[in-house]
């Protein structure tokens, strides 16, 4: 889909689309694993992402891959390289 952002350096992260409801932006919501300093069990965290998709190609619960871009609005800082995944 946008091949030549994918040689771009920088944080690339995959999570799943939680709204697609604006116009050529996504929030993606990615999960990360974190090892408990005392307990040492792992506990999963997510953190929320605004990312620019041009071709509002995803749609909600799509496994997609995102990029560190420059800003775009106030609170987009991604870009969407790939949807992995489709919703069933």
């Amino acid at each position: 889909m946008n091949a030549h952002l994918e040689h771009k350096k920088g944080r690339s992260l995959v999570g799943t689309v939680v709204s697609n409801k604006n116009d050529k932006t996504i929030v993606v919501r990615v999960e990360t694993l974190v090892r408990h300093p005392l307990l040492k069990k792992f506990i999963r965290r997510h953190k929320k992402f605004t990312a620019h998709d041009p071709d509002n190609a995803c749609g909600m619960g799509d496994k997609v891959k995102i990029i560190e871009y420059r800003p775009l609005s106030r609170n987009k800082r991604w870009h969407l390289v790939s949807v992995l995944e489709k919703a069933v």
